[in-house]
Order: structure tokens, then sequence, then C-alpha cells
């Protein structure tokens, strides 16, 4: 189906737009996520759309939500897209790119957790030796996988702005220490089990993102997107290789051609080539088969 930069839905209000996604309002406590096919990279969205990008990010969150659900619930609505979305030309533009959610209380950081030492997490080891302040054994190499895996969270910027690596004890003064120990266990727990799982699909998660709420008597619910392409660096593991940062099927791909660019990374961002257009698109619809397909 064609690529999808903005979703257009005259029956539901938009609430905003993201760098991804766009939401829109339904009722008083649903929201209809769209993934679009809109592409950040540097935390600046690009001008151009990967088509059928979206849809599989939504269908692989899906397929995560359904995996994680006896670790922790999640956001999912029991009601189905279409009893919201009832016009046939609106479902027709959404495809499998919506998902009906509950409206939960977003935490203000992102959990992130590191199994291998590759990106800002390399970076920060190379200067001081810590990834968040945690302090790691000395001779580790570029994408070498740790000793175990970290719990590295960060902020969460506003579009345009750059996320900012912070400590645990930093986690602690934004969420308490009761929810923050929390949200590293559950972080943790679903790393490994689904880490597990992608390995045995040829596929290594290096990192992932995942984003975390509270609903009204203050329960912890998975949120978001899991374990996508756009949220988590997906590495095939015949290509692995430590020392190198390995090839990838993520938006990484799209990150090293803009690397090779004379950008300062602000917006705007710069067109792609269409070739770097259709192997991202591949790449995105590689590891969705990999890990789904039974």
């Amino acid at each position: 189906m064609p690529a999808l930069y903005e979703s257009r839905l005259k029956s539901l209000p938009l609430i905003t737009r993201g760098k991804v996604r766009d939401i829109y309002q339904v009722g008083s406590d649903h929201l209809l996520v769209v993934a679009s096919d809109r592409l950040s990279a540097f935390d600046v969205v690009l001008p151009q759309p990967i088509p059928g990008k979206g849809e599989v990010l939504t269908r692989l969150s899906n397929f995560w939500f359904a995996r994680t659900a006896g670790l922790i619930p999640n956001h999912l609505s029991d009601v189905p897209v279409e009893a919201v979305v009832t016009d046939p030309a609106e479902r027709a533009q959404l495809g499998d790119r919506a998902m009906l959610v509950r409206r939960l209380a977003p935490l203000p950081v992102e959990a992130i957790v590191r199994g291998y030492l590759i990106g800002s997490g390399w970076k920060d080891y190379q200067r001081t030796g810590k990834v968040c302040g945690i302090a790691l054994p000395t001779g580790l190499t570029q994408a070498g996988e740790l000793p175990e895996p970290m719990f590295t969270p960060s902020t969460k910027a506003e579009i345009g702005a750059h996320d900012e690596n912070i400590d645990f004890a930093r986690t602690v003064e934004l969420l308490g220490v009761e929810l923050a120990a929390k949200v590293r266990e559950v972080s943790l727990a679903i790393y490994r089990d689904c880490a597990a799982y992608a390995r045995e699909r040829g596929i290594i998660i290096a990192d992932t993102k995942f984003e975390f709420g509270l609903d009204d008597q203050g329960r912890l619910h998975l949120i978001d997107e899991v374990l996508t392409p756009d949220s988590s660096r997906f590495w095939p593991a015949d290509q692995y290789s430590p020392g190198t940062s390995p090839p990838s099927f993520d938006k990484q791909f799209v990150r090293d051609y803009l690397e090779t660019l004379a950008w300062d990374k602000t917006p705007p961002g710069p067109e792609l080539p269409q070739a770097i257009i259709d192997r991202t698109a591949e790449k995105y619809r590689e590891a969705e088969q990999r890990l789904t397909q039974p």
C-alpha cells in the first residue's frame, strides 16, 4: 500500500503528531495510535517516508505485547480499531498501522536496556570506562557483549531535541525508589526473554528502548512500541563480529548513510536517495519476517 507520511482522520480529534506516531483521542480513556511511515534519525524527522514501515512497527509491537503479557500488562485495548474507525476510506488509509490503547500516564524516562556495547554506550565507555555511571571492566570492545544486560535510562526529549542518558540515582529522583526499581526489573526481564527468542531466529537485539505508563491505580504498564527496528538495534547473528559496528536490520542503516553527509544533525533533515529508502524498507520487512514467522 502507498507510503503514509501523515494520517488524516476526520472522524477523530488529533492530539499530537510525534516523530513517527499520530495520536487521536477516542472518548475520554482511549487513544488511537497510528504509526506513520515517517523516519527519525538523530532525533530529526526526515522528509521522506519509508513505505510500509508503520505497519511493520505495529505488527511487531503487537507480537511482542502478546509475548510479554505474562511479564507485565500493556496498554492495548480489547476493542478492535474497526469499532472506532468506521469509515471504510479511513480504515483503508490505516492498514495495519493503528492500535487502540488505553490512555495511561507515561513515565518521564525511557527505559533503555543494553546487551552489547555500541552507540552512545560505547562512546561513554571510551571516555569514562562507564555507561550511564555504571563502571565496566577494562578492555571491552566495540559491539562486544556485556557481562550482563544493563539498564541505562534516558530522559524523553521533545521533537528536535536529544535524549539525555541518566544514571539510576536520577531515575529514582524522577520516579521514586520503588517504581524505579520495578521499571529496571521488568525492563531487564523483557529484554532477556525476548533477546533469547530473537537469537534463536538469527537476530541479536543489541539494545532496546521501552516505555511505561501508570493506570489510575498506579499499576505499571508497557506502552508505546516494543522491540521494533525503530526502538532497538537488531543485528544479523551470522554477520556479527565484535570490534566493529555490525550491519543491522534497523534504522542504523540510514544513520550510517547520514554520517557520510555534511549535515549537522539539526532540522531540516536531508533527502534520502531512493536506493536507501528501498533498502531500509526491505530491512524492516526482513526483521519482521524473521521474528514473527513460525
